[in-house]
Order: structure tokens, then sequence, then C-alpha cells
């Protein structure tokens, strides 16, 4: 399928590495005009940098801003007054016991990987509904639906982004827009590898340290490995086109089948 992205302006939060990182690219290939984030200028110039080398003819601006707090977003906004693609990848995750959880954690995972999305749906989704054409997308996880006993905090969070994508795609209904959010599976990125050497140890080479991690603690996939980034990025670049017009409200899966139901 031939995505043209051309015209449009992206953004993609929390996108210095990763999933984010990925998705920027792939919205930068079908020409889009990509807005990379990152809290720290160097991290956020450096990976603008490596898109360039990567997508020639990339138009990619950099902005460094903590979109977790609402000074960020203000600040995104004065730069950029109105976007046609937002995609809500920024998060935090981590383990912690669940009794061991204070309320200082919560609210913090809760400020970042929801209230983050919240405040820039706020912001765009007026405008792209008076244009009558824009696309909302938010990084949910497997986590929202099978929640780890290991890390409580960040399942509650993408549960609610869940909810706070069908509602936002009703108050948009009718406009053109569509609001849809991406149910990641288990993803190979520099922080998920750390996390398994937190949980199977640092002493097993990669490749078994990554079974044993899907053996043990996601032993629900059916691809039986960690996902690439690239793969969610390809889901996104579809939801962000045109192709994607009739598709709202959605909680899209690219998980390996970790979910266990016969639902999206």
């Amino acid at each position: 399928m031939h995505i043209d992205l051309s015209g449009r302006t992206a953004l993609v939060s929390g996108s210095t590495q990763g999933i984010g990182l990925a998705i920027a690219e792939r919205l930068a290939d079908c020409g889009a005009h990509v807005v990379v984030n990152g809290r720290d200028p160097g991290r956020t110039d450096a990976a603008a940098r490596d898109l360039r080398s990567r997508v020639p003819a990339a138009e990619v601006t950099p902005v460094a801003a903590d979109l977790a707090t609402a000074a960020g977003a203000t600040e995104l906004a004065q730069r950029f007054p109105a976007l046609d693609v937002v995609v809500n990848n920024l998060g935090i995750f981590g383990a912690r016991p669940a009794l061991e959880i204070d309320d200082a954690e919560w609210l913090r995972y809760f400020e970042v990987n929801v209230l983050s999305a919240v405040r820039l749906i706020r912001t765009y989704l007026p405008g792209m509904m008076a244009r009558r054409w824009g696309r909302v997308i938010s990084i949910a996880s497997d986590s929202a639906v099978v929640v780890p006993e290991e890390m409580i905090h960040y399942g509650m969070t993408k549960t609610a982004l869940l909810s706070v994508t069908r509602g936002f795609a009703k108050a948009a209904r009718g406009s053109g827009v569509t609001v849809n959010s991406v149910i990641a599976g288990p993803t190979h990125t520099a922080g998920v590898e750390s996390f398994v050497a937190e949980l199977v140890g640092d002493e097993l080479p990669w490749d078994e340290a990554q079974r044993e991690f899907m053996r043990t603690h996601r032993p629900l996939s059916l691809i039986e490995r960690l996902i690439e980034p690239a793969e969610i990025a390809n889901l996104v670049a579809y939801l962000a086109s045109d192709a994607a017009s009739a598709t709202t409200g959605g909680a899209l899966r690219v998980d390996g089948g970790y979910v266990d139901s016969i639902l999206p």
C-alpha cells in the first residue's frame, strides 16, 4: 500500500528513540513534515539528524519540550498552532511491586502517560475538526488489557488511554477527524532490553534472555518474540492516512496475538 502524507504535519511525542523514533521515520518516509519531540535539546536534535540521514528528503523539525507538563504543551502550541497528525507516544514504564507504588509515583505515571495525551488532543482537536481533517493516534499497550503484576501503575495508564481515545472519538463525530489507539505488544527497544535484564538477569546472551522473558513474563504471545518498532510504525502510518478514514474510536492491535481476544 502506498501511503502519501505529503502536505501533512505530524507530531510524535517522545520520539528521540524506540517506538517513537520508528514512527517518526515511517511518517517522514511517507512524506509528512515530522515534529520530533523530547525533553533534551541535544537528543532531539540528534534524532532529527538521524532521520534526515535515513530519509534524505525528510522535512523534520526538532522541538525540545516536556510534553508531560502544561508548560511544555503550551510551548509546543506556540511553535505549531496547528497539526494534522498527533501521535501520543510519550510514556514511561518500569517494574515495581504493587504494594510499593506510592501516591507520587501513581500521579507521575498518570501525568506523563495520560494527561500528556489529553492536553495535546484538547489543544489540536478543535482545529482539526474545523478543517474537517485530522488524525489522533495514541500508543497504548497490551498492558492495558492484560495488566502485568509487576507494573500495574503502567497498565492503569494504558487502560485510561483506551477510554480517552474512545471519548475523544465521540467528541469528533462527523467531523472527518479520526481518533484511535494502537495496542502495542512487547516491543524490542533499548528500554525494554534493560527491563528484560532487570527481570531475568543480565548474565544471559540477548537472544536467550529475550526467549526467557517471553516464556516467563509474556507467555501469551503467539509470535513468541519481541515486536520490532517498525512493525508498530507501519500501523500508525496507515491510521494517519486517508485510507483509514472509516476507522475511528478503535483500539487496534499490533501485539503479536498477546491479548487473548477475538475482538480488536
